[in-house]
Formats: structure tokens, sequence, C-alpha cells
């Protein structure tokens, strides 16, 4: 099983790809829900990093895949900006999967 990253910028994907991590930089909300549909076909694919930008523009794609898919798992990373808290998008995925407010 390997990572795979769809970011919104070339500093996470080239640092990513230091880490041996291949992806892609997508920019708009089509680019993004058509590398998050090709990711999840990958067969050898078992995490899918995403930046946060990136899911942002299709969040309801990615709840949708979170909550009826096993694998490939999907984890919301933080962009080289660090533009949003993640345990902010833990307790938002909590609330609307669940209905727990945390």
């Amino acid at each position: 099983m390997r990572f795979y990253l769809i970011s919104d910028n070339i500093d996470t994907q080239m640092g990513m790809r230091l880490a041996g991590i291949e992806g892609v930089v997508v920019h708009t909300p089509e680019e993004v829900t058509a590398a998050l549909d090709e990711a999840m076909q990958m067969e050898d694919v078992g995490v899918i990093l995403m930046t946060d930008i990136a899911v942002k523009q299709c969040r309801e794609k990615v709840y949708e895949y979170k909550l009826t898919v096993k694998q490939p798992l999907i984890v919301e990373i933080p962009d080289r900006h660090a533009t949003s808290k993640i345990s902010d998008t833990i307790s938002r995925y909590l609330s609307e999967a669940i209905g727990i407010k945390l």
C-alpha cells in the first residue's frame, strides 16, 4: 500500500515527493473531483492525503467517500500556510457524520 497526494500547491507536492509520496496538483473543483475519483480507483493506494484547500473544493464528495468506502483512507492535511485548524476539521466531520458536536 502506498500514499497518494492531492494538493492545491506545488510546494506541498515537492515536500511529499522528498518523502517518496507521489501525487497531483489541482486548482479547480472539477480537477480536484477528477483527481479524487481517479485516486479512489487505484488499487495500490491505501491513504490519500489532501490539502485542506483541495478538500474545501469538493467537501461533499470527500465526506461521501469517507462514509461509504473502507479503503483508501482520505486524510486532510494542512497546507504550507496552515490556513485551518485540523481539530476544527475533525470536529466538523464528526458533527456531520454522526450528529455529535464536540
